[in-house]
């Protein structure tokens, strides 16, 4: 049932190409004003998702009401609906505000309201003043700015954001985020962002899907998913993770994991739903490091990676069925390589998921 806050919902969606099931009957209610990611490995579906609530493409079968009403026959220029593009796609013989205004040119509006609207969202993206340069003499932020202003200014429900940050280096990224999660509070419109990179949605985000061979594996926010992960590939996928094969017995009370490989291994996790065969996934930050013998997985350091503010060590386990174990510890480890030490599990903070 589609609910008054609700700007886009999907219900049962799928796509086929063929013998080859793109979206396999996909559930997404967006929010109405919220920025939801849809994030996901490359040939997941996410784009094909998006290219469908734009209507590029038409389900195979499900619904996608937008505002309450079913779009999924109603062509891309009768929906409420704009489209952000990674290539961008600016007219480089127009000036900034003739490509703004290329959109409201076409659909007829006067030009008084027309430079009004092209004022106001050159001001919402930061570009106040530069409505008569040429976008090649633009930064690639700046044309960033120039295409989200020319989706936004006729005014969509939603804007559909198709990666268009991916072809940006890792500074200028981190700083159209914060900028394009500002241009988002100053606009009613909700935003769903399509991408592979698992930084920009969690760090964007007010909610996002993780999808996974067509399906959607969990939605939830940010922190939600980071901390507890609905499945093994959420664990893999989002953030550094540990992954461990053992088994779980639910005829002790609290039930017990165990680790595989001959290493005396338990941990306690409270009443789990699950028994037998399982993954367990812990993240390195509630990996410990303790003195050789004193804790569950005794092992060799193998290397270390220095982050700032944080080291990422590889503990190699000396029992050799036990993949090899990241540990996130703060500030420089200051220990060498080739040291043996013992790791602990913060009983807390491990996911197990049944194979």
């Amino acid at each position: 049932m589609t609910t008054s806050h609700t700007a886009v919902q999907l219900d049962g969606v799928c796509k086929e190409f063929g013998d080859t099931v793109a979206v396999d009957g996909i559930d997404i209610d967006l929010r109405r004003g919220e920025f939801f990611s849809l994030l996901g490995p490359s040939g997941c579906g996410k784009t094909t998702t998006l290219r469908m609530i734009s209507g590029f493409e038409t389900p195979t079968d499900g619904a996608i009401r937008i505002e309450g009403e079913d779009v999924v026959h109603r062509p891309p220029n009768k929906r409420n609906t704009n489209l952000v593009f990674q290539s961008l796609s600016l007219f480089p013989h127009m000036t900034v505000a003739e490509n703004i205004g290329y959109g409201l040119k076409k659909d007829g509006v006067n030009p008084g309201e027309r430079e009004r609207l092209v004022e106001k969202y050159l001001a919402i993206v930061g570009l106040s003043g530069y409505k008569r340069r040429s976008t090649q003499d633009l930064s690639g932020g700046q044309q960033q700015r120039v295409a989200i202003a020319r989706a936004l200014v006729n005014e969509p429900d939603i804007l559909l954001l198709d990666e268009p940050l991916s072809s940006l280096d890792r500074k200028l990224r981190q700083r159209m985020q914060v900028e394009l999660q500002e241009i988002h509070d100053r606009v009613e419109s909700t935003f769903f962002y399509v991408t592979h990179d698992q930084d920009v949605a969690m760090s964007m985000s007010d909610r996002l899907a993780v999808m996974n061979n067509g399906q959607i594996e969990q939605v939830g926010t940010p922190r939600e998913i980071y901390r507890e992960p609905a499945s093994a590939f959420v664990a893999d996928f989002i953030g550094d993770t540990n992954l461990l094969d053992g088994v779980v017995e639910n005829t002790t009370h609290p039930p017990r994991l165990s680790i595989d490989g001959g290493t005396d291994v338990v941990v306690e996790l409270g009443e789990s739903p699950v028994n037998g065969d399982v993954v367990a996934a812990i993240r390195p930050e509630e990996v410990t490091l303790t003195d050789p013998g004193a804790g569950v997985i005794d092992g060799t350091i193998v290397n270390q990676y220095f982050h700032g503010e944080r080291t990422n060590l590889v503990v190699e386990p000396h029992d050799e069925s036990i993949p090899d174990l990241d540990v996130s510890v703060q500030g420089r480890a200051g220990i060498p390589d080739s040291d043996d030490v013992s790791i602990e599990l913060n009983p807390e903070a491990v996911s197990v998921y049944a194979k």
